[in-house]
């Protein structure tokens, strides 16, 4: 009871602030919550976070149940989507990932990367899943 008691306070304590969360987190790789909302379009929700990829670290090969759209903030990232060969973004610059396709992404460089995530997904599904890995050219 005072188990959820604490939940309850936390939560309340917290109200809108971002949350980092903690399911299927990598070494090096954090993903923070910083928005989530419903859409116009019956059964689907966007879902903005910074994710911080740090040197030398990997996101493994995962997907979404929907589009991510991609805006590097800092640093250096490498993406390769399935199918395609790898490509390097910097600050500024953006990527398209269509839905349920799989993809990974590392720091090549020697200070931290981080993108804004924009996930535009059904609801009521995980907003990551695993990937089987997939040929590529890392």
């Amino acid at each position: 009871m005072y188990e959820i008691l604490g939940i309850a306070l936390a939560t309340a304590l917290l109200g809108s602030a971002p949350l980092v969360a903690s399911a299927q987190q990598q070494p090096g790789v954090t993903r923070t919550d910083l928005q989530r909302h419903d859409l116009s379009v019956a059964g689907h929700e966007t879902v903005q976070a910074r994710i911080d990829i740090a040197p030398g670290s990997t996101a493994n090969w995962h997907r979404h149940p929907g589009e991510e759209v991609i805006y590097v903030l800092e640093g250096t990232l490498e993406y390769q989507l399935e199918g395609r060969s790898p490509v390097t973004l910097r600050a500024g610059e953006v990527l398209f990932v269509p839905s349920s396709v799989a993809h990974r992404a590392r720091n090549p460089g020697d200070v931290n990367g981080a993108e804004l995530a924009t996930y535009i997904v059904r609801k009521h599904e995980p907003l990551v899943a695993p990937a089987p890995e997939v040929t590529g050219s890392w």
